[in-house]
């Protein structure tokens, strides 16, 4: 498989619901590989996998701390998607505009709405 580019490889992480877990879980601060994996009914080797795939993306850093390796939360890739999506936001909030003035001629009945 090709190496994703940062943007795609950080949506591609995000795209599944276990990893979006795990990082709600990291905003309320770092945390064990264990404690991560305890509300969900897969193994070890099977959170391992999502945690390669957030730590890959960027998305989160993984320590050493004696036996374990304690997870958190890096933002840096996140506002990366966050500038990525205003873009489009600025795009629908026009369409919206266009749409509402659309609407507000044709429910007053306005001769011209082809604009």
């Amino acid at each position: 498989m090709a190496k994703l580019d940062p943007l795609s490889a950080t949506l591609n992480a995000l795209s599944d619901p276990t990893r979006r877990a795990i990082l709600a879980h990291l905003t309320q601060g770092e945390t064990s590989v264990t404690e991560l994996a305890r509300p969900f009914a897969m193994s070890m080797p099977a959170i391992s996998k999502h945690l390669k795939v957030l730590e890959s993306a960027g998305l989160i850093a993984r320590g050493r701390s004696a036996q374990s390796r304690p997870c958190r939360l890096r933002t840096d890739r996140m506002k990366d998607v966050a500038d990525w999506l205003e873009t489009y936001r600025h795009f629908w909030e026009q369409s919206f505009d266009r749409l509402e003035h659309y609407l507000q001629q044709v429910q007053a009945g306005g001769s011209d709405v082809s604009q």
